[in-house]
């Protein structure tokens, strides 16, 4: 099994589906890397890892949280997706 490093790596426009698509089989193992790589990567690689965390929904929330308290700059995106996060559990 690749790796979240590994696969971010490997991210571009034309496999980002599929990229996203075998993150979110990693499931929740892959939350704490998800939200340490969303502090640090830009682009297309953010957009991918922030929907990424979205669809794998609660498990990524505790980790979100963790991640705000540590950084502040980084506090209105943790909030933006547990938002989406908790929108996504109540549909």
């Amino acid at each position: 099994m690749q790796t979240v490093s590994e696969l971010l790596s490997k991210l571009n426009d034309t496999d980002k589906n599929i990229i996203e698509n075998k993150l979110v089989d990693i499931g929740s193992s892959a939350v704490p890397e998800l939200v340490n790589q969303l502090q640090v990567v830009r682009g297309i690689k953010r957009g991918v890892v922030a929907m990424t965390l979205i669809r794998i929904g609660s498990p990524s929330v505790e980790y979100l949280k963790k991640a705000a308290q540590n950084n502040k700059d980084f506090e209105w995106v943790a909030e933006y997706l547990i938002s989406e996060i908790n929108c996504k559990k109540a549909a």
